[in-house]
């Protein structure tokens, strides 16, 4: 598979966890043949998904509203905004089905 191909995989995976998650409100995400738990954050109730593309790790979590971010705004606004990280480093967000990658010069 090639480079582009692969970053077209993961945009893929990380709209349809988000989709799965937020818009469909599922207890259990699939990603390819494999199911992974919604579990939620314990002070906030936010989604977390841990998962897992190609041996890569990634986790997913839904925005926190109350935070002072832009992408918490537009959660507080009725977006459904979730984050995704790769090794504690934030890697993408999908906010209302929209992908916005991170650079690893961006900030989240």
């Amino acid at each position: 598979m090639s480079e582009a191909d692969a970053s077209l995989a993961i945009d893929d995976v990380f709209i349809s966890v988000w989709r799965q998650t937020l818009v469909e409100q599922k207890k259990i995400v699939t990603v390819g043949n494999s199911a992974f738990s919604v579990r939620r954050t314990s002070k906030n109730r936010l989604a977390q998904i841990d998962f897992e593309v190609d041996g890569v790790e990634f986790r997913s979590l839904e925005q926190n509203p109350q935070t002072k971010s832009r992408w918490a705004k537009m959660a507080r606004e009725g977006a459904k905004v979730m984050q995704f990280l790769r090794a504690g480093r934030y890697v993408g967000v999908v906010a209302d089905g929209v992908l916005k990658h991170f650079s690893s010069a961006e900030k989240a």
